[in-house]
């Protein structure tokens, strides 16, 4: 399900700083606050194992540029408790105060420093969702792709999970239709820093976490049950084949 040469062509054409230093300030930078934060990490992996327990990295498929599927990696901040049948429970009942303190102030995202350093990632980009949202985003949603994906982004400094799906798509596509910039990155980040010092816009109103673009869909009338559930098997084949 790889962008097609015509949608990635609706991407603004890349200047210098895109083509030839984004990229490798990206692997620097990244590598840089990997050993000035190597004491942090430890102290989450370690207090993780003891609250959580194991595995410590929470694991997930992810669409990234020109949507090739890579793993990215995060702090573990939910238990796996289940119900008498073995089903696990509801997020809002795995989601612990230790796990919600990690969120709270993005300790569980820092290990994404390492997609960062793999090319997985950018320090700045659209946020990669997940493979269950992408099945039902249309061809315009869908040229969020033509970019590498980042750790934070215009969507994220712009209300983050307090905005509509709607909202989150306007601004990633900005991001690429007004041209990657290095001023631009560098607000971004700013921002991000202002954001994550200050709590804010962790999750939608009343969620516990992000609602599923599917589920949105599913709950605003906007897709039909038979048309979503088709949309999930396929999102699945896809995690199992990437």
């Amino acid at each position: 399900m790889g962008l097609e040469r015509g949608e990635r062509a609706q991407a603004k054409g890349k200047g210098i700083y895109e083509a030839y230093v984004k990229r490798p300030a990206d692997f620097v930078l990244a590598f840089a606050a990997l050993v000035v934060l190597s004491p942090l990490i430890v102290t989450v992996w370690v207090l993780v194992r003891v609250k959580l327990g194991s595995p410590v990295v929470f694991r997930q498929k992810r669409p990234g540029l020109n949507e090739k599927i890579f793993t990215m990696y995060k702090f573990r901040t939910m238990t796996d408790a289940r119900d008498k049948d073995g089903r696990l429970l509801a997020d809002e009942a795995r989601l612990t105060k230790f796990g919600r303190l990690l969120r709270e102030t993005s300790c569980d995202e820092v290990l994404e420093l390492v997609n960062i350093i793999k090319g997985d990632l950018s320090w700045c980009g659209p946020r990669p969702q997940l493979v269950r949202d992408m099945v039902f985003m249309t061809e315009r949603e869908r040229v969020r792709h033509s970019v590498r994906p980042g750790l934070t982004g215009l969507a994220q400094v712009n209300g983050r999970n307090s905005i509509s799906w709607e909202e989150k798509f306007k601004w990633d596509l900005k991001y690429i239709e007004d041209g990657v910039t290095f001023a631009g990155d560098v607000k971004i980040l700013l921002k991000t820093v202002g954001k994550v010092f200050g709590r804010e816009d962790i999750c939608g109103e009343g969620m516990a976490t992000a609602e599923d673009y599917g589920d949105y869909l599913l709950r605003t009338g906007k897709v039909e049950r038979e048309e979503y559930e088709r949309m999930q098997r396929w999102a699945e084949e896809m995690v199992k084949s990437g």
